[in-house]
């Protein structure tokens, strides 16, 4: 019999269950969108119960595909979007407010007047991380103060706040188990990543009560049993990270200066840099690269903040394609870029520039700009960005980058991976699973239920099925670049 894992991939604009053999290959997968709700210019939110009810759905199709042999489901990984927030009642589990997405910035003004209190390096020195709207912290502080009694009720320990990973398991449990991951703890701007607990100085600053916090465990631990009601049967929920701390799992990048990115909704690149985390001069963040039996192993991370959202606004709401399916033809027939540049800013810049005013833009219009220029300027902005993230981790590490592991939906177009390889000068590889985030939450999971002796096992594993070197002559490149360069440049606020 299979050990079977179900690995919940809780994302940004979809929830899905995948179920993978201990072997690593896909069982059963299945998959839900749900509404995106944008309130205000630069607000996103998602309604909780929708998160709830499409991950409950996606499970429930997993195990009807397996049929007899769900039976042979050993446990469950999460991994989810980090840093988006949801606050709600302990006696009842309901959610006081909808859920604030990573990619919400109504807090912007909120970080800038703490960063004026003069709180910003003591702040990077605790948590790695950038005074930003995009963490959970001054969230968690603007749904306490813009829903009625609700700071009272959170100081009384009526309320529970967690990011998604936190979220479903307290609904899977039926409320017996608040906990979150090291990983996710390590986004809010309240964790002291060097001492891995809950810091009373940051609590302070972003006006946050401790009662709110779940425990912080390890990745693979023991975070409780479903309750039986909820699948039918009970599984114990084995191993948590975050999206791109899971994806560096699920991509084996177990040793120091191994590198993974990944292209979704955002592009978020991350290095591991070993036991001792490295601080960033390039406005990179040091984050938790994951935790296990106690022992942290950092990372560098570097953050787009829209890469997929780009292709979908040329589908949805401008109507320029009516699926990802035509992006191939269309870049093929497009032999230049035609000096068309998009910078998707879409919710300000995040890494290196960390500009939340930055709105997006496409330069180089001309009366030739055909559909097929701005479907590449899409694909190409992306891998300019990129760039961007590997030299600011090279200046920060002493590490030598010749390999980039990629993932995510946006590595199925293959002319996006070479032109990518061309922009970064580096061998781009593409595993055979691609659906990496949610294998790194199943080998959590297995590492923890003991499917997995260690995490070299894991890395054994590993086996890529493409690999895309740079083709263009570094003149090319650099004229391409320049061209980004002024159209980023052309976004920027004085601000940043």
């Amino acid at each position: 019999m299979s050990n079977y894992l179900l690995s919940i991939d809780q994302g940004t604009t979809s929830s899905r269950a995948i179920v993978f053999d201990h072997l690593g290959n896909i069982a059963s997968k299945s998959q839900y969108e749900f509404t995106q709700h944008y309130p205000a210019d630069g607000w996103v939110e998602h309604d909780p119960e929708d998160i709830w009810s499409t991950t409950l759905q996606a499970c429930k199709d997993v195990q009807d595909t397996l049929g007899a042999r769900q039976q042979e489901i050993v446990g469950i990984g999460i991994t989810n979007q980090r840093e988006t927030t949801v606050i709600w009642d302990r006696a009842t589990g309901k959610p006081i407010y909808n859920a604030i997405v990573w990619q919400d910035r109504r807090t912007a003004e909120i970080c800038e007047r703490i960063v004026n209190a003069g709180h910003a390096d003591n702040i990077c020195k605790s948590t790695g991380l950038l005074i930003d709207a995009y963490f959970s912290a001054t969230k968690i502080s603007w749904i306490l103060d813009h829903i009625d009694g609700a700071r009272a009720r959170a100081e009384n320990g009526e309320l529970a706040f967690g990011t998604i990973d936190t979220f479903l398991i307290w609904r899977m449990t039926a409320g017996l188990v608040h906990a979150t991951d090291a990983t996710n703890a390590s986004r809010t701007l309240l964790f002291n990543i060097h001492t891995q607990s809950w810091d009373d100085a940051l609590l302070k600053i972003f006006n946050v009560p401790k009662a709110l916090l779940p425990a912080v465990k390890d990745c693979a631990d023991d975070y409780g049993t479903t309750d039986k009601a909820i699948f039918g049967q009970s599984l114990k929920i084995a191993g948590v990270a975050g999206d791109q701390q899971a994806a560096l799992i699920g991509q084996a990048c177990f040793s120091p200066g191994m590198l993974k990115s990944t292209y979704g909704t955002g592009c978020f690149m991350v290095m591991n840099t070993g036991n001792k985390p490295v601080a960033s001069n390039n406005q990179l963040l040091t984050t938790v690269g994951y935790r296990m039996n106690g022992e942290v192993t950092y990372a560098l991370e570097g953050s787009i903040f829209n890469a997929g959202t780009a292709i979908q606004w040329l589908r949805d709401d401008l109507k320029l394609i009516n699926s990802v399916n035509e992006i191939d033809s269309l870049v093929d027939e497009t032999k230049n870029n035609g000096g068309v540049y998009m910078v998707p800013a879409f919710t300000g810049l995040g890494a290196p520039h960390w500009d939340p005013h930055a709105r997006g833009a496409i330069t180089g219009i001309t009366r030739d700009t055909s559909k097929g220029h701005m479907v590449r300027s899409a694909l190409e902005a992306v891998c300019y960005q990129s760039r961007e993230l590997i030299q600011a981790m090279l200046f920060d590490s002493d590490h030598k980058i010749s390999h980039l592991r990629v993932d995510g939906g946006m590595v199925a177009n293959n002319w996006m991976l070479q032109f990518l390889s061309d922009m970064t000068d580096t061998t781009v590889e593409k595993p055979q699973v691609i659906e990496t985030t949610a294998l790194g939450a199943a080998y959590a999971a297995g590492l923890q239920l003991g499917i997995y002796p260690s995490l070299e096992t894991i890395g054994e594993m590993w086996r890529s099925t493409d690999q895309f070197t740079s083709k263009m002559h570094s003149k090319e490149r650099d004229q391409l670049v320049a061209g980004w360069e002024t159209a980023i440049g052309s976004v920027k606020t004085k601000s940043s």
